[in-house]
């Protein structure tokens, strides 16, 4: 497996530093305002290499740090009054409940800068004894002369980053570049005791001392939005590896931007789109596949047209995989042997293994998800015309299938197999109404209808088959009806 290392700048092999083990630290929230769509995309990201790692065998240590002190939250208390930890520990429950519904697995810790304040501290102290860093009238600050590799990652140099500094800002600094590790304050919001005196930490070296009091060794892998490059990432090198002396990370992971219409999302220019507005639009699955139809890299515009294509993509999908499952079901409830009804087909074994082998190919190659997804529907589409063709090769379309569920796992595809239950009394009443007899469960009731509605059609009774085909409709149950040994399929509107 080959990754895009964004401090090398090219593609490299990927070796965990322990046997089957990962340790990947993803920067998180600075829950101030909802999660939005740009979130999920890079979520969506990091959760596709998570779970492909996982597949491959390996154990992922997963942390990804809340930003719980930063000046946008003292801002936005200020403005309402909120209390900062009410504030932030809703507005962050609410994004985990969301990640959920877009089926991202949780990280193992979510640690916050209000509970590793002494972690923070003890850092900043080692950087002042390592003359790395120095005290001034307002805060303690890095200095950037003393680390010469700094500007690595993004690919400035000293004198590019002094130029883009606002030298006005701090006059006690050494350099204009130089970056605060301690802000000293006098009774602010967010606030708390240091050998510096009152104030809060820098926003860098909280993920730097997060990451170390988790991970306990060099990262793996550090992910994070392409816009954290610099100055935040940059700054996290500097200061992690002039503390310890040690590799911070072997492997910097950036997902691309998200615009809205071409444009960065902006409250002010009215495109700023929540997730909970997305999914109320769009359907987890159709989100998800969304962002995977573009590369983790690559920038991605939202398109609400291509998330309704997604929509018919996904139940294209599930449709394929269920005629599947179909296909093996017959085969089993036939009574016959193993070997019974099974036509060995070499070109379509071929070819089949083929699109396999091309979707873990694509991932293994820096998680290039489009050609990924390309190549699982070009599998769906070679198993489907394998259907129709009414010889079926049942042992290699058992292999298709588990390889498909393992697809779908690893892009997050949740199939969706909602109860009946809801819909029971509803179903009850057709079937009363029709003069059958009860049912014991809703599947029951809908199996009974079903047939009732094949016999009419069998009977050339249309009329009926149309009434019981419409009045599920009704409830909310689509009738579909496959040619062969398929037969008739139902789903949840």
């Amino acid at each position: 497996m080959n990754l895009f290392n964004s401090l090398t700048k090219k593609h490299e092999p990927f070796s965990a530093i322990e046997d089957k083990r990962v340790v990947m630290y993803v920067c998180g929230l600075t829950p101030y305002d909802s999660a939005h769509i740009g979130h999920a995309r890079a979520y969506v990201s990091f959760d596709l290499i998570k779970r492909y790692l996982l597949k491959k065998g390996f154990s992922v240590y997963h942390i990804q740090n809340v930003t719980d002190v930063d000046d946008k939250i003292i801002k936005r208390c200020k403005e309402t009054g909120a209390d900062p930890g009410a504030l932030t520990g809703a507005i962050h429950d609410e994004a985990l409940a969301l990640f959920g519904k877009l089926n991202i697995l949780p990280a193992d810790v979510y640690p916050k800068v209000t509970g590793h304040i002494p972690d923070i501290i003890d850092m900043v102290g080692e950087l002042v004894k390592r003359n790395h860093a120095y005290e001034t009238d307002t805060g303690v600050y890095f200095d950037i002369s003393s680390f010469p590799q700094y500007g690595s990652l993004s690919g400035q140099d000293l004198e590019q980053i002094r130029a883009g500094s606002r030298i006005g800002v701090d006059e006690t600094k050494k350099d204009a570049a130089d970056f605060a590790l301690w802000k000293k304050t006098k009774g602010e919001i967010l606030e708390f005791d240091s050998p510096w005196g009152r104030g809060r930490p820098g926003w860098h070296i909280e993920c730097s001392a997060m990451s170390r009091k988790y991970a306990k060794r060099t990262l793996d892998i550090h992910g994070g939005a392409r816009d954290l490059i610099f100055p935040h990432h940059e700054n996290e090198i500097a200061q992690s590896e002039a503390a310890s002396g040690e590799r911070f990370c072997n492997y910097w992971v950036h997902a691309g931007f998200l615009t809205v219409e071409g444009e960065k999302m902006s409250k002010s220019l009215g495109n700023f789109i929540t997730l909970a507005q997305a999914l109320q639009r769009s359907s987890p699955n159709a989100l998800r596949l969304f962002y995977l139809q573009s590369h983790y890299r690559s920038p991605l515009d939202y398109d609400p047209e291509a998330l309704d294509s997604m929509e018919e993509g996904v139940e294209r999908i599930f449709n394929s995989l269920g005629l599947i499952r179909e296909a093996e079901s017959a085969k089993h409830g036939s009574g016959a042997g193993t070997g019974a009804g099974t036509a060995e087909d070499a070109d379509f074994r071929k070819k089949s293994d083929g699109h396999i082998a091309a979707f873990h190919a694509h991932l293994e190659n820096d998680f290039n998800s489009p050609e990924a997804i390309a190549s699982l529907y070009s599998l769906l589409r070679l198993a489907n015309h394998h259907l129709g063709t009414g010889k079926h090769d049942h042992a290699q379309l058992a292999r298709i299938r588990s390889s498909i569920e393992d697809m779908l796992w690893i892009l997050g595809l949740v199939e969706e197999k909602a109860g009946l239950d809801s819909k029971s009394a509803a179903i009850s009443a057709l079937l009363a109404e029709l003069g059958a007899p009860a049912a014991s469960s809703p599947e029951e009731a809908l199996t009974r209808l079903i047939s009732m509605r094949d016999e009419a059609r069998a009977a050339k009774d249309y009329k009926k088959s149309d009434v019981i085909r419409g009045r599920l409709k009704e409830i909310g149950i689509i009738i579909e009806d496959k040619a062969g040994a398929g037969g008739t399929r139902w789903k949840l509107a």
